[in-house]
């Protein structure tokens, strides 16, 4: 995949329950989120940086590609997507789910999926 340009922040593309940043420095950060059960974090993926999801409460749905896969995440429950790895985020309940999300190590950013036709 050729690399894109990415966002730095991506937190104006995309609407939340609830979002902090627990943990910030170079090169590594840690974020919660809350989505209700018709929020979305939309299709992205990132240059040099993994996401890695922790469910805190609720259930998770991360749909990727190449190759393509959906994971379903409850409480207690990680998953990592690979740098450069597209992928989007869901709720995968009915009540809102609550998530960190590691990313690193290295540089972030947000490339968004542009969709076809």
């Amino acid at each position: 995949m050729e690399a894109k340009a990415g966002i730095p922040d991506a937190s104006h593309l995309y609407e939340v329950e609830y979002r902090a940043q627990h943990a910030a420095r170079p090169g590594f950060r840690i974020q919660e989120l809350r989505l209700s059960k018709t929020q979305k974090v939309p299709w992205h993926y990132h240059n040099n940086v993994q996401d890695t999801f922790y469910v805190l409460e609720g259930q998770l749905r991360i749909f990727l590609q190449d190759p393509k896969e959906e994971v379903r995440l409850t409480s207690g429950q990680t998953f990592t997507a690979r740098a450069k790895r597209p992928h989007l985020v869901t709720n995968g309940g009915e009540q809102s789910v609550s998530f960190l999300v590691l990313q690193g190590v290295g540089e972030y950013d947000y490339v968004p999926l542009v969709k076809p036709g």
